[in-house]
């Protein structure tokens, strides 16, 4: 061995020894490389101890016995010991490069903390550290195996921190690390993790469960030895090489499953099961059939994940039988290499590439890939929390199967609709959609969509995301990418809507964005310190810098008005032109609901910070806000011939008898309005009050509307609603 030249006490004390043994699927210069890096490691981490006692170099030892156990390649294992060299020591990103080259750099990097940046707050921190990890991860895959070990290690010793660290620090492991583990595959982790994480954020139940799980199994032992003996015997004589073996559910398992189930523990039937690991997937299918010969399957129990993986390439048959006095057995049915991806997952690449094995594990490797892609494009349209959010929202493998016309499988979040099929399909597709079939039936697009169906979508070229789909779809990649989209069409709306103020305001005086020189333009961007004239019309549109000052700064009336646009008011002595409204602005130009504005009204615009100009009547209660604030109320007027339809709120006073709603909403209807909203006051014994929010053009047809409702002998009285 190449310990010989390492100090005496390294070679006893921090478990190298245990490591190199179990790294002897390495070649020898290889574990001379990771040796130097046991060194390296050591020499930074000296003098540091763990909250333990110990010495801290036995954390990042650990961390990497865990990755050698998953036959892992000598890259992975150096990084894993030097993981918390950059984070915890002096130790720069560029002296590890040097030395061990930029592939254990970029690995180290990507599983280091964020330390060095300022956050406003302890969440946004933990936020931005996991989307750095993921995004390390989405580079080379390696970064979150080794950040799993971490996590894991640290599970391990979690007794030496106080209580509420460790309740912390155990749900985040339940929230976020376990589900990557399984979402990856590796189950050899994930329950560990998972029984941990169990075990300090809920102690006490975790030893009620733990006593009352290990009582059932000794009571059960002997009745489950003969189970198994019989399985194996009836393998035996159908000739099949069969490994029949007994195992009991990790606990987090079962305490989820009585959660969600609302079930005792003796109702549960997979506590105890048995794993058949078979030759090849033919025998697997005829184990199944002789399974069923011996014991009565439970109706509805019995999933083929062979023929269907899961997310994470998980394959295997499972079944539930009625076993001996009606005791429910669960069995699963794999191969060996079925059997090892189980438990392995994503790092059973790594382990058959190492032991020189020709096994094809391209589909959890493939299926994996697939996430990441998805997580690069999430990460695109989210700041650090939203992603993080979105993230645990993707890492529940909770899924529904679904076809496209060609056949194809797609595996979606349970619950998700249409409009999710399109986002997964495509994120064009998504963003185009305008209807769905699902076996050939046309459906509405917020449709839940069923193992099974197939989907086909329907796209037109002019179309684009409705803000409304985000409100009711599942997965986190169309949530994205809707975000992102409505994101940029009102940056371009803004842009659009900012201009035209400030071309306004420059009219006013007897000026133009044309007549200003590119000089005038670079020198205000300059003292406003933005990049591009496009932000300015952004900010103008969006209600956060006022249009009125920035034209006068232009005009070059003093660099002192820049400050003003951050507050003072923009007063000016003539009375400025209005600004044409024409019902097509988008995002950046609302409505106000107080007084619903309809085309024909006089109406006033207030510039609202961060959602642009909100349109408000002038004989609006809310316009008493001019008074305090003139500098952010701008004239507005409506462009002639606007073609589009406006919501309104009317208050119809009626006798309170049956029908009356009926007959009113069907004069509506005649007057060629359509119904958004009613609600209805009937505590009055002989009058009911009917608020109804309608759709319009404008004032002549909300006026024929009126008029119809009051000619009806059961109306009382016809009133417009305002603020």
């Amino acid at each position: 061995m190449l310990l010989n030249h390492l100090p005496l006490v390294n070679r006893r004390n921090f478990g190298l020894r245990q490591l190199l043994a179990r790294l002897d699927y390495l070649p020898a210069e290889q574990l001379a490389k990771i040796e130097d890096a046991f060194e390296f490691a050591a020499a930074a981490h000296a003098g540091q101890k763990r909250r333990s006692g110990e010495p801290y170099i036995t954390h990042p030892v650990a961390v990497a016995s865990i990755l050698a156990q998953l036959y892992l390649d000598y890259e992975t294992i150096v990084a894993a010991l030097l993981h918390d060299v950059i984070e915890d020591t002096p130790t720069a990103k560029t002296e590890i490069q040097a030395r061990f080259g930029a592939e254990v750099a970029a690995l180290v990097d990507g599983v280091s903390k964020l330390d060095q940046l300022s956050f406003t707050s302890r969440a946004e921190a933990q936020a931005e550290s996991f989307r750095k990890m993921m995004l390390a991860m989405v580079e080379d895959i390696r970064v979150i195996l080794v950040k799993l070990a971490d996590r894991l290690h640290n599970m391990q010793t979690l007794d030496a921190m106080p209580p509420g660290k460790r309740q912390r620090i155990a749900r985040e492991t339940l929230d976020v690390y376990a589900p990557i583990a399984n979402r990856l595959g590796i189950n050899t982790i994930k329950t560990e993790l998972e029984d941990l994480g169990f075990r300090h954020a809920f102690p006490y139940r975790y030893r009620v469960l733990d006593r009352a799980v290990r009582k059932a199994e000794g009571n059960q032992r002997q009745f489950l030895r003969k189970i198994e003996e019989r399985l194996g015997k009836a393998l035996k004589d159908a000739g099949i090489a069969g490994k029949v073996m007994g195992r009991k559910k990790h606990l987090y398992s079962i305490y989820r499953k009585m959660l969600r189930k609302k079930q005792p523990l003796s109702e549960i039937a997979d506590v105890f099961a048995f794993r058949l690991i078979m030759p090849d997937a033919d025998s697997c299918y005829r184990g199944l059939g002789i399974v069923h010969q011996l014991y009565k399957p439970m109706p509805g129990r019995f999933k083929d994940y062979i023929a269907i993986p899961r997310v994470n390439g998980y394959q295997s048959l499972h079944t539930v039988l009625l076993g001996p006095n009606g005791i429910p057995i669960e069995v699963q049915i794999r191969t060996e290499e079925m059997d090892c991806i189980a438990e392995s997952g994503i790092a059973a690449h790594w382990q058959y590439k190492e032991l020189g094995s020709q096994l094809d594990v391209v589909p959890p490797q493939a299926r994996a890939r697939e996430w990441l892609a998805s997580i690069s494009e999430i990460q695109k349209a989210a700041d650090s929390v939203e992603f993080l959010e979105h993230v645990k929202v993707d890492l529940y493998p909770d899924k529904v199967y679904v076809f496209t016309p060609k056949g194809d499988i797609l595996r979606l979040p349970r619950g998700s609709t249409c409009v999710d099929f399109a986002y997964a399909v495509h994120t064009d597709v998504g963003n185009r959609c305008v209807a769905a079939k699902i076996d050939r039936r046309l459906v509405p697009l917020r449709t839940t969509l069923n193992n099974g169906e197939t989907v086909e979508i329907i796209t037109a070229r002019a179309a684009r995301p409705n803000p409304a789909w985000v409100n009711f779809v599942v997965s986190a990649k169309a949530r994205a990418a809707i975000r992102q989209f409505l994101k940029n069409l009102q940056q371009s709306e803004a842009r659009e809507l900012g201009r035209r103020l400030l071309d306004q305001s420059l009219r006013d005086f007897r000026s133009t964005l044309r007549k200003v020189g590119k000089e005038q333009m670079q020198r205000l961007l300059a003292e406003l310190k933005l990049d591009h004239q496009n932000t300015l019309f952004e900010q103008i549109g969006l209600g956060e810098r006022l249009a009125p000052v920035v034209a006068k700064v232009l005009l070059q009336e003093g660099a002192e008005a820049v400050a003003a646009a951050d507050g003072a008011a923009a007063a000016d002595g003539g009375k400025p032109q209005p600004i044409t409204i024409a019902g097509t602005e988008g995002m950046v130009v609302s409505y106000a609901r107080c007084c619903h504005p309809i085309p024909g009204d006089q109406i006033m615009g207030y510039l609202s910070a961060g959602r642009g100009v909100v349109i408000h009547r002038t004989t609006c209660g809310n316009l008493g806000e001019y008074r305090k604030q003139p500098h952010k109320w701008i004239p507005v007027t409506w462009e002639a011939g606007i073609d589009r339809d406006f919501s309104v709120e009317i208050r119809v006073d009626v006798d309170n008898k049956p029908g009356v709603l009926a007959e009113v909403a069907t004069r509506i209807g005649d007057a060629e309005s359509n119904i958004e909203q009613v609600s209805i006051d009937d505590s009055l014994e002989d009058t009911a009050v009917l608020v109804f929010s309608i759709l319009v053009r404008d004032r002549r047809q909300l006026a024929h509307v009126i008029r119809r409702l009051r000619h009806m002998p059961v109306v009382r009285k016809v009133t417009r609603s305002c603020a």
